[in-house]
């Protein structure tokens, strides 16, 4: 089956939370890469995304250090709106 994986860069501009960790992840760049399958079987091409996952940084505080977070990318977008929202309220 042929996959594909797609990666980008997502700005936050205030603290955050995801669904599963708890902590607040600090302000920043972070990197996420989404993993998709082709579905077989149709007249055209499409793919299902299949993970989707986010480096953090270290919990031990050391710059060097990333761990991967399997996240819900609707709980992904969710916070992004967040993010956005409280930025254009204090523009």
């Amino acid at each position: 089956m042929a996959a594909r994986t797609t990666r980008k860069s997502v700005i936050f501009s205030n603290p955050f939370i995801l669904s599963g960790l708890d902590e607040i992840l600090p302000s920043g760049i972070y990197e996420v890469e989404t993993d998709e399958e082709l579905m077989e079987g149709l007249s055209f091409q499409a793919y299902r995304r299949v993970l989707t996952v986010i480096q953090l940084p270290s919990s031990s505080g050391n710059p060097l250090l990333t761990r991967a977070f399997t996240v819900d990318p609707d709980d992904l977008d969710a916070a992004i709106s967040r993010d956005q929202k409280a930025i254009s309220s204090t523009a």
